[in-house]
């Protein structure tokens, strides 16, 4: 558009709305693409195009050198204009950016600066040509410059204000989205760094733990260590070793490390789910049975106990046996021989047993459902196994080992969000490590980016339904489902947790002085005298719904007093 057609604008009052349209256009580019140099440059091809503003330069605080070079320029290739093909006024715009204040020339001309740079110009024969330059910011210290040049008829007059107004406003556009770039770019190295972090943690976990036998077990808490230690003392001996924990923490892979580091690793390693069998099919898989002993016994059949001579045999859910087949059980433990199903040869077996079970053994011997004599049988080495809740600080790792399996099977290259591993350290698992693997692989499934966030998991998007096996004694929970927690199932097995410290004193009576009572809660149990005062609050209070004066007449309080606990102890109030 040559000057006779601007001039035509300005007098029809359409030059007016071009600004307008230049921001609109402007604030399109820079939304509209995640790429940065992409986005100046075509910020400046639209001052150029709509606004007669040539020559137009970007400078930024380049990430590579940490020093101000040319970011963008119209009319020639970024390498040529880095390269000094383009005579760029650098001393004059780092005045621009360390003052943060905006530059005019109205004759570029005059101004020694600016002498070789505007020899380049092609303006026409008898304009000026003005040099803009202001800073680029948003509220903060200047990230860079934006500048560019203007030619007007020297013999009229030009309002230069106008013009830098609107460049001003641009540079504030542009500061906003460098500005963004940035962030996002800092949470990307973050991320990675974190990513970096966790990865360095799992590859120090084997030298932590060097032993064969316990390389695949993830884990370097203090819990997990005494584990370690103590299967790393028992394995080499021929004690019976009996595995104490909930259900999902790894038992059988425990089992299984205990063989590798005995003396019979290069034995077999058998295992029988003892819950998964009838007693009447459990007795023919361990101990064997003759040829024509029952319908069906066409051949004859080794056991499991012969299967394993020499070598290990893992019983796991030994607690669910019946009473019957609990004595003859005892009776191999104890001699070291059986006969078949079927069968009157006696076989003499010399057999390693590892056993396991997530019961209260001890309960069960008390209400004669287990037999006293096979429990101080199987009891010789017992080896408890913590619950993840208990070792919060192997999550991480645990995930980053489950993610890095997950990605190995499929073909992907996941990464964890820090928020993510986060939330997934204040989850309650209550199926333990088996159900943290099921959570990453349902998460990593359903993720649709490269980044596994925090609203990827299932407990974001209130579909975790896990929550509902929640136990309602949760000491030093941050969060609760809204989901009311259920009650643990009779046969679940709760290890006993070590002794806390003693609390700080508290003005709470004890529980047998009552001094507030009301007759439609005395169905409700009180929460159990031997856990501490902080514990049995939070247990009155979670089975109260959270409400004080429910809490208060469970434990013979006074809602006053209960409302002082619970600021004493630190304890916030749960909304669900």
């Amino acid at each position: 558009m040559g000057r006779d057609e601007t001039r035509m604008l300005r007098e029809s009052g359409t030059d007016t709305a071009m600004p307008l349209i230049g921001i609109y256009e402007i604030s399109k580019v820079l939304g509209s693409t995640l790429d940065l140099e992409k986005a100046l440059h075509d910020v400046l091809n639209i001052l150029s195009s709509y606004l007669h503003m040539r020559h137009g330069t970007v400078v930024l605080h380049l990430p590579e050198t940490d020093k101000l070079g040319i970011a963008a320029v119209a009319g020639m290739s970024l390498k040529l204009a880095r390269s000094g093909e383009l005579h760029y006024p650098m001393d004059a715009v780092s005045k621009v950016v360390q003052t943060g204040i905006p530059m005019l020339v109205p004759d570029a001309a005059d101004e020694p600066l600016l002498a070789t740079y505007i020899e380049q110009s092609e303006g026409l024969e008898g304009d000026t040509v003005s040099f803009f330059c202001v800073p680029i910011k948003t509220t903060g210290k200047p990230l860079g410059a934006l500048s560019v040049e203007r030619s007007w008829d020297g013999n009229a007059r030009h309002v230069f204000e106008h013009d830098l107004r609107f460049l001003t406003m641009v540079a504030t556009l542009v500061g906003q989205t460098v500005s963004l770039h940035h962030k996002v770019a800092a949470d990307r190295s973050r991320l990675m760094e974190h990513n970096a972090r966790l990865q360095k943690q799992m590859e120090e976990i084997k030298p932590a733990v060097p032993v064969q036998g316990l390389e695949d077990i993830v884990g370097n808490s203090e819990a997990m260590a005494k584990v370690f230690a103590h299967v790393q003392q028992a394995a080499p001996t021929k004690a019976t070793i009996l595995l104490r924990g909930e259900s999902g923490t790894g038992k059988e892979m425990i089992a299984r490390a205990v063989h590798i580091l005995s003396p019979r690793a290069r034995k077999p390693f058998i295992k029988v789910n003892c819950a998964a069998l009838a007693e009447s099919v459990l007795e023919s898989e361990l101990f064997g049975h003759e040829k024509g002993s029952f319908t069906g016994a066409l051949t004859e059949r080794k056991g499991r106990f012969e299967l394993a001579n020499g070598g290990t045999l893992f019983l796991d859910e030994i607690g669910e046996i019946s009473s019957p087949f609990q004595a003859k059980l005892l009776r191999v433990l104890q001699e070291g021989e059986f006969e078949r199903v079927g069968g009157s040869k006696t076989i003499k077996v010399d057999v390693r047993l590892v056993a396991a079970t997530n019961r209260n053994l001890e309960e069960a011997v008390a209400k004669k459902e287990f037999r006293a004599d096979l429990y101080y049988r199987l009891n010789v080495v017992p080896i408890f196994l913590p619950p993840l809740r208990e070792r919060q600080g192997d999550i991480p790792l645990l995930a980053m080992y489950f993610l890095k399996r997950f990605n190995d099977e499929n073909g992907r290259q996941l990464t964890f969000s820090e928020p993510a591993l986060q939330g997934l350290q204040r989850c309650f698992f209550p199926g333990n490590v088996r159900e943290l693997e099921n959570c990453v692989t349902r998460s990593a499934t359903m993720c649709k980016g490269a980044v596994v966030t925090e609203m990827d998991l299932s407990c974001k998007r209130d579909n975790c339904l896990s929550s509902v096996l929640w136990k309602t004694n949760r000491p030093n929970a941050q969060e609760l489902h809204h989901i009311e927690p259920a009650p643990p199932p009779a046969s679940a097995y709760t290890a006993p947790p070590p002794p806390p410290p003693p609390p700080a004193p508290v003005a709470m009576p004890p529980a047998a002085a009552p001094t507030y009572t009301a007759p439609a809660y005395d169905d409700m149990e009180p929460p159990s005298a031997e856990l501490s005062e902080r514990e049995r609050l939070v247990q009155a209070m979670e089975k109260c719904g959270w409400v004080q004066a429910k809490a208060a007449r469970i434990l013979n309080l006074t809602p006053r007093q209960i409302g002082y606990a619970l600021k004493k102890y630190g304890i916030e109030i749960q909304h669900l």
